[in-house]
């Protein structure tokens, strides 16, 4: 299980990248540290989804805080990254 850091915004997004891939072919993404998010962290988020679907597999994302979760919905892509 991979885990994300902290923020997950403008900021951070550009950094992760590089390891895009590997976070998409890792199963589960444990959200559970994530207390800062924006548009490019969830744009980031499905990206992910988006890649493992490309390689096959399934991204589970575990231990999304509640401002994820609204933000997801505000942009009606809960469904798509089903967080849990």
């Amino acid at each position: 299980m991979s885990v994300l850091p902290e923020r997950l915004d403008l900021a951070s997004v550009p950094g992760l990248m590089s390891r895009a891939d590997a976070l998409a072919a890792g199963g589960t993404l444990d959200l559970s540290g994530v207390r800062e998010v924006d548009s490019a962290g969830v744009a980031f988020l499905v990206e992910l989804q988006r890649r493992a679907q490309r390689q096959q597999r399934t991204l589970a994302f575990t231990g999304a805080g509640e401002g994820l979760r609204r933000l997801a919905a505000f942009f009606e892509l809960d469904t798509l990254l089903k967080l849990a």
